[in-house]
Protein backbone atom coordinates (compact mmCIF):
# COMPACT_ATOMS: atom_id res chain seq x y z
CA UNK A 1 0.00 0.00 0.00
CA UNK A 2 2.47 2.36 0.52
CA UNK A 3 6.56 2.61 -0.74
CA UNK A 4 9.35 3.71 0.93
CA UNK A 5 8.55 6.79 1.14
CA UNK A 6 5.42 6.41 3.63
CA UNK A 7 3.20 7.99 -0.06
CA UNK A 8 0.25 5.98 0.00
CA UNK A 9 -0.60 4.84 -4.28
CA UNK A 10 -4.18 5.61 -3.91
CA UNK A 11 -4.57 4.41 -8.00
CA UNK A 12 -3.46 1.19 -6.41
CA UNK A 13 -5.82 0.70 -3.81
CA UNK A 14 -8.92 1.93 -6.07
CA UNK A 15 -7.66 -0.89 -7.96
CA UNK A 16 -7.63 -3.51 -5.01
CA UNK A 17 -10.30 -2.70 -4.18
CA UNK A 18 -12.04 -3.02 -7.12
CA UNK A 19 -10.44 -6.62 -7.53
CA UNK A 20 -12.21 -7.58 -4.19
CA UNK A 21 -15.88 -6.55 -5.76
CA UNK A 22 -14.82 -8.09 -9.04
CA UNK A 23 -14.05 -11.48 -7.52
CA UNK A 24 -17.40 -11.30 -4.93
CA UNK A 25 -19.71 -11.25 -8.02
CA UNK A 26 -20.26 -12.13 -11.45
CA UNK A 27 -23.15 -10.08 -12.32
CA UNK A 28 -22.32 -6.19 -10.43
CA UNK A 29 -21.81 -4.24 -13.78
CA UNK A 30 -25.15 -2.71 -13.79
CA UNK A 31 -24.78 -1.99 -10.37
CA UNK A 32 -21.63 -0.49 -10.77
CA UNK A 33 -22.88 1.47 -13.60
CA UNK A 34 -25.54 2.99 -11.62
CA UNK A 35 -23.39 3.69 -8.33
CA UNK A 36 -20.70 5.81 -10.53
CA UNK A 37 -24.01 7.88 -11.99
CA UNK A 38 -25.19 8.30 -8.45
CA UNK A 39 -21.91 9.35 -6.98
CA UNK A 40 -21.20 11.71 -9.82
CA UNK A 41 -24.47 13.51 -9.69
CA UNK A 42 -25.75 13.70 -6.18
CA UNK A 43 -22.24 12.74 -4.52
CA UNK A 44 -20.54 10.50 -2.04
CA UNK A 45 -23.31 10.35 0.87
CA UNK A 46 -26.04 9.43 -2.36
CA UNK A 47 -24.35 6.96 -3.28
CA UNK A 48 -23.90 5.10 -0.31
CA UNK A 49 -27.98 5.94 0.12
CA UNK A 50 -28.37 4.42 -3.31
CA UNK A 51 -26.91 1.18 -2.53
CA UNK A 52 -28.43 0.40 0.50
CA UNK A 53 -31.70 1.38 -0.41
CA UNK A 54 -31.88 -0.08 -4.17
CA UNK A 55 -29.38 -2.48 -4.24
CA UNK A 56 -29.44 -5.83 -2.70
CA UNK A 57 -26.83 -8.38 -2.15
CA UNK A 58 -24.10 -6.56 -4.92
CA UNK A 59 -25.08 -3.64 -2.97
CA UNK A 60 -23.78 -4.39 0.29
CA UNK A 61 -20.49 -6.04 -1.79
CA UNK A 62 -20.19 -2.19 -2.80
CA UNK A 63 -20.59 -1.11 0.31
CA UNK A 64 -18.50 -2.61 2.41
CA UNK A 65 -15.60 -2.58 -0.22
CA UNK A 66 -16.32 1.38 -0.29
CA UNK A 67 -16.25 1.32 3.21
CA UNK A 68 -12.74 -0.30 3.42
CA UNK A 69 -11.41 2.02 0.77
CA UNK A 70 -12.10 5.11 2.56
CA UNK A 71 -10.72 3.21 5.21
CA UNK A 72 -7.41 3.21 4.00
CA UNK A 73 -7.89 6.78 3.26
CA UNK A 74 -7.80 7.79 6.40
CA UNK A 75 -11.10 8.11 7.09
CA UNK A 76 -11.23 5.55 10.12
CA UNK A 77 -13.78 4.37 12.23
CA UNK A 78 -15.22 5.12 15.93
CA UNK A 79 -13.55 2.30 17.73
CA UNK A 80 -11.94 1.00 15.01
CA UNK A 81 -14.79 -0.96 13.84
CA UNK A 82 -16.49 -1.05 10.73
CA UNK A 83 -20.17 0.14 10.95
CA UNK A 84 -22.41 -2.77 10.51
CA UNK A 85 -25.56 -1.24 10.29
CA UNK A 86 -27.73 0.54 7.90
CA UNK A 87 -27.54 3.32 10.00
CA UNK A 88 -24.49 3.22 11.13
CA UNK A 89 -22.54 3.22 7.57
CA UNK A 90 -24.48 6.18 6.72
CA UNK A 91 -23.42 7.70 10.09
CA UNK A 92 -20.20 7.24 9.28
CA UNK A 93 -20.14 8.74 5.39
CA UNK A 94 -21.49 11.64 6.68
CA UNK A 95 -19.50 12.43 9.95
CA UNK A 96 -16.32 11.44 8.88
CA UNK A 97 -16.51 11.79 5.19
CA UNK A 98 -18.90 14.47 4.19
CA UNK A 99 -18.55 16.79 7.19
CA UNK A 100 -14.93 17.28 6.64
CA UNK A 101 -13.27 19.78 4.44
CA UNK A 102 -14.14 20.24 0.81
CA UNK A 103 -10.78 19.18 -0.13
CA UNK A 104 -11.53 15.73 1.89
CA UNK A 105 -14.62 15.21 0.81
CA UNK A 106 -13.96 15.43 -3.06
CA UNK A 107 -10.73 13.27 -3.00
CA UNK A 108 -12.83 10.83 -1.10
CA UNK A 109 -15.24 11.22 -4.17
CA UNK A 110 -12.31 10.83 -6.94
CA UNK A 111 -10.95 7.87 -4.97
CA UNK A 112 -14.09 6.26 -4.86
CA UNK A 113 -14.98 7.36 -8.78
CA UNK A 114 -11.71 5.77 -9.63
CA UNK A 115 -12.70 2.50 -7.65
CA UNK A 116 -15.79 1.98 -9.57
CA UNK A 117 -14.43 2.42 -12.96
CA UNK A 118 -12.07 0.41 -12.18
CA UNK A 119 -15.14 -2.22 -10.95
CA UNK A 120 -16.82 -1.47 -14.09
CA UNK A 121 -13.88 -3.20 -16.24
CA UNK A 122 -13.16 -5.81 -14.17
CA UNK A 123 -16.51 -6.70 -14.35
CA UNK A 124 -17.00 -6.46 -18.49
CA UNK A 125 -13.57 -8.17 -18.65
CA UNK A 126 -14.77 -11.28 -16.69
CA UNK A 127 -17.77 -11.45 -18.42
CA UNK A 128 -15.43 -11.32 -21.85
CA UNK A 129 -13.56 -14.02 -20.19
CA UNK A 130 -16.59 -16.04 -19.22
CA UNK A 131 -17.75 -15.78 -23.28
CA UNK A 132 -17.18 -18.85 -25.00
CA UNK A 133 -14.33 -18.72 -27.45
CA UNK A 134 -14.30 -18.87 -31.10
CA UNK A 135 -12.35 -22.82 -31.54
CA UNK A 136 -8.74 -22.28 -32.70
CA UNK A 137 -7.56 -23.19 -36.07
CA UNK A 138 -4.34 -24.89 -34.99
CA UNK A 139 -1.11 -23.58 -34.52
CA UNK A 140 0.05 -20.49 -37.10
CA UNK A 141 -3.54 -19.07 -36.65
CA UNK A 142 -4.29 -20.72 -39.97
CA UNK A 143 -6.38 -23.44 -41.39
CA UNK A 144 -5.25 -24.95 -44.60
CA UNK A 145 -8.00 -26.89 -45.45
CA UNK A 146 -10.12 -25.62 -48.18
CA UNK A 147 -13.43 -23.88 -46.93
CA UNK A 148 -16.79 -23.12 -49.43
CA UNK A 149 -17.30 -19.59 -49.69
CA UNK A 150 -20.23 -18.09 -51.06
CA UNK A 151 -19.74 -14.62 -53.45
CA UNK A 152 -22.90 -13.32 -54.35
CA UNK A 153 -23.25 -13.28 -57.97
CA UNK A 154 -23.18 -9.80 -59.98
CA UNK A 155 -24.68 -9.72 -63.13
CA UNK A 156 -22.57 -7.07 -65.58
CA UNK A 157 -24.29 -4.56 -66.97
CA UNK A 158 -23.25 -2.74 -70.21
Amino acid sequence: MSNETGILNFDYLAALHAQKVVKQSDDIDNTVTKTIGVLQEHGVYASFLYLLAKEKENGMILVLEMLDLLNSLGYVWAENRKPASVEGILQFVNEQVSCGSLERLLFAKETLEQMLVYARYGAKAKEKKTEPSVPDKGQGGSDNSAEAVTIPHQEKTS
